[in-house]
């Protein structure tokens, strides 16, 4: 799977990544996905490093799944000469990634203002949990404590009566997708302006923009117009059914959608029903018709519904579940999960790119390494520079 050849719509950038866990990492790759020579600086402390493996230490399922399409180099900041080269490595890229803390970055010297004066075209990504300029600047943050700051463990709390985090770390993937359009942009006026810039990427500021856009709801308004939150959302209807043989997100959308379910159901009474016979919903029935829908789903196969949905243009969708993903017609036909080799682990599935280019296409050139395995090949290409 090695490669040295670059493809994709960013070939020629090249990205230092010197972040740690999955937020930055993730942004990284995907980065690397689109065709930049990115090199990771490693960290023998990085939590994706630890815990299940199969052949190498370090080679956990998380770190195979953010850092492929890069080259590992083991560098300690600490030590004087390995710190030197550092920084004359950064000084070839275009673009850093880090979500080390500004106090950390001070001792190494590595801020956007010790770098830009070797480097005044480099883009400066730095990510952290909160804003620098805030009394929280150097506060740890994890995905749950951005959950929180963000308003998303109020939303659960409001819905299920119980402040639960979201089962997946959306903050820090939220916050690598931000880092990502962010660090473009700044490619796009650097080539206008001639100059690089420091882009500060607050995971909590992230999450609260992403989740205001529906839940502000009323408070939209000044004086507010109504409560804040989208109601929708945080209903306890707001869920997949049950159908004869699993599970399926089925939503009927407006009155002739209900008319068709009901009808497909062998509920043909609901069909008269007055709630589904007007111009448009009304939001005051939208749980009594959801509780109609949880009783009707069980009369078909999710298969069943799939045809009836696409008949009638009822939004619908199967339950995929994880075990089964690399089964799932849709997952295997959009190369979403291929199986691969990997140099030490062996058979691994790895997950696609889910962006198509018709012209310039990303690929996956490079499984994640080793840490540092590509130490020397990338010291001896910074000596070459000489």
């Amino acid at each position: 799977m090695a490669d040295t050849h670059t493809s994709g719509p960013l070939d020629g950038v090249r990205i230092i990544d010197l972040s740690t866990v999955v937020m930055g990492p993730y942004a990284a790759q995907i980065l690397g996905d689109l065709g930049a020579d990115v090199i990771k600086i490693e960290s023998p402390t990085d939590t994706v490093r630890v815990g299940e493996y199969r052949n190498t230490p370090g080679m956990t399922p998380m770190h195979l799944n953010v850092n492929r399409n890069k080259r590992s180099v083991d560098l300690n900041l600490k030590d004087e000469a390995e710190h030197a080269q550092a920084l004359k490595l950064i000084g070839t890229a275009d673009v850093l990634i880090t979500n080390m803390r500004p106090r950390a970055l001070a001792r190494l010297s590595l801020t956007y203002d010790d770098l830009a004066a070797a480097n005044p075209g480099l883009v400066y990504a730095h990510a952290a949990g909160f804003r620098s300029d805030s009394d929280r600047a150097d506060a740890a943050a994890y995905d749950e404590t951005v959950q929180a700051a963000s308003g998303l463990v109020d939303i659960a709390n409001r819905t299920l009566g119980t402040p639960l985090y979201l089962p997946t770390i959306l903050a820090d993937k939220v916050s690598a997708l931000t880092i990502v359009y962010s660090v473009l942009a700044a490619l796009v006026h650097r080539d206008k302006a001639g100059h690089g810039q420091q882009i500060e990427i607050p995971m909590a500021d992230t999450l609260i923009t992403f989740n205001l856009i529906e839940h502000l709801a009323g408070h939209t308004f000044e004086p507010a117009t109504g409560p804040t939150g989208y109601a929708r959302s945080l209903s306890q209807h707001h869920r997949a059914r049950r159908t004869k043989d699993g599970l399926a997100a089925v939503i009927p959308y407006n009155p002739q959608n209900y008319r068709d379910f009901f009808a497909a159901a062998g509920r043909p009474e609901l069909t008269a029903d007055p709630r589904v016979n007007g111009p448009v919903l009304n939001p005051a029935d939208a749980d009594d018709l959801s509780d109609l829908v949880d009783e009707c789903t069980p009369a078909l196969t999710t298969a069943e519904w799939a045809e009836v949905c696409v008949k009638h243009s009822i939004p619908m969708g199967p339950v995929l579940e994880l075990d089964h993903s690399h089964e799932d017609p849709y997952v295997r036909e959009g190369h979403l999960l291929d199986t691969v080799v990997h140099p030490t682990e062996g058979p691994v599935h790895t997950i696609g790119i889910p962006v198509r280019f018709s012209a310039t296409p990303g690929s996956i050139r490079r499984l994640a390494p080793v840490p540092g395995q590509d130490t020397a090949e990338v010291l001896a290409e910074l000596s070459a520079t000489r």
